[in-house]
């Protein structure tokens, strides 16, 4: 579980390391401030200028650039100076370590700090050694990545109305998936009635790390009834590995495609956080369908950022 120190002493957003263990009230009230940013950019195509003054760092040790564009444009539109950290070219290629890094950085009026690494724990490490900067965990290892979490809860709650009382099935490579574990914790935090965790078999994660989720190797029985499919990127080098699947035997077992998905209910909602595989992890009539969110969950990516920024810096 994530520490209290992600909140101050009066309750308010300190850093964003994870959703496990952070207070629902503190997730509805980023997924409230989403939405408004969001209500307030459609109709006015500009937002206040919240972080002015402000200098954002993206700290991403770890290529990624979906999740590092969208930062950048949510700090960006909210009017904070962005600094794209060159890791290659930096010191910490020459054997600095990442805390002398953020110190040096720190001591440079950074103002937050967006960090994504390959290494469990990276970000609440940081977070420790921060002096008065914020850090936002962008991605660490397979442990978190609350933003992506946030924005898939806003693309539920946009079409569903709620959360409370949901069933949702997140299927593929559970046991490698940060996306996935920030999604449960979410999921639990805002009164999910259920959870099934689907995938293969060696994919998937002990069962004493999520006890009160239902995990299953059958896709099939996974998506009974539910409201939700949340399907997960799997890596092709890991279905190579797997006995006796390909990438084709991967989609006739757990791929999502119009046939499996009437399992579901006929309103389910279909989400992936991309990029996606298609024909491998779902079918391209599903990705593109009616029931998809995948490009609500896109949109959301920058105004939950938003929010994520906001909150830490409009102090």
């Amino acid at each position: 579980m994530m520490h209290a120190s992600q909140l101050d002493t009066d309750g308010r957003l300190r850093h964003l390391l994870g959703l496990d263990g952070l207070p629902r009230v503190a997730i509805e009230r980023l997924l409230d401030d989403a939405a408004r940013l969001r209500a307030q950019w459609r109709e006015h195509g500009m937002l206040p200028q919240a972080l002015a003054g402000r200098t954002v760092v993206n700290l991403f040790f770890e290529a990624s650039t979906r999740t590092r564009t969208s930062f950048d444009l949510a700090a960006r539109r909210l009017g904070a100076l962005v600094v794209n950290f060159d890791i290659a070219s930096s010191s910490t290629s020459k054997g600095e370590t990442v805390e002398d890094t953020l110190a040096t950085l720190e001591a440079m009026d950074a103002d937050a700090f967006v960090v994504r690494h390959k290494e469990n724990g990276t970000p609440a490490m940081l977070a420790a050694h921060a002096r008065r900067a914020a850090i936002l965990n962008a991605g660490d290892g397979n442990r978190a990545h609350p933003t992506q979490g946030l924005l898939d809860l806003l693309a539920i709650r946009d079409r569903k109305g709620r959360v409370d009382g949901l069933s949702v099935a997140i299927c593929g490579d559970i046991r490698h998936s940060r996306v996935a574990r920030s999604d449960v914790h979410g999921l639990r935090a805002l009164g999910a009635a259920s959870i099934r965790l689907c995938g293969p078999a060696p994919l998937l994660p002990d069962a004493s790390e999520f006890p009160d989720c239902a995990i299953e190797d059958d896709m099939d029985k996974a998506l009974d009834s539910a409201d939700v499919v949340i399907m997960l990127r799997i890596q092709r080098e890991r279905i190579e590995h797997l006995p006796n699947l390909d990438a084709d035997s991967y989609h006739a077992r757990y791929g999502l495609t119009r046939a499996r998905l009437a399992r579901a209910k006929p309103d389910a909602l279909v989400m992936h956080p991309g990029p996606i595989n298609r024909g491998v992890e779902i079918a391209s009539d599903v990705a593109d369908g009616a029931q998809s969110a995948i490009l609500d969950q896109v949109a959301n990516g920058v105004f939950v950022r938003m929010a994520a920024l906001a909150q830490l810096l409009e102090r």
